[in-house]
């Protein structure tokens, strides 16, 4: 378990929390981290840029030492509760 993930809590809200967060700091606070919490639409669907997407996955890469592959689709970069549990599987 990396320290961030144990500082919040090492479930997978407090690391929900912790990505809506990231998230919105991406967006350059467009969106809230409550926004992102709250919705269950996609993160394009939010307004979430490429821009944003690429600082997101730096933040989560350098915070979780979780590689995010742009390969393959990569489903879990556009879906909040699929990014959640793809982190949620690599830093448990």
């Amino acid at each position: 378990m990396t320290a961030q993930h144990a500082a919040d809590g090492g479930g997978a809200s407090g690391l929900a929390a912790r990505l809506a967060g990231m998230i919105s700091t991406a967006c350059d606070g467009r969106l809230t981290a409550e926004e992102v919490l709250a919705s269950g639409t996609s993160l394009s669907a939010l307004g979430v840029t490429s821009l944003a997407l690429l600082r997101l996955i730096d933040a989560v890469e350098d915070e979780f030492d979780v590689a995010l592959d742009l390969g393959g689709g990569a489903p879990y970069l556009d879906s909040f509760p699929l990014l959640v549990g793809y982190v949620d599987a690599r830093t448990s």
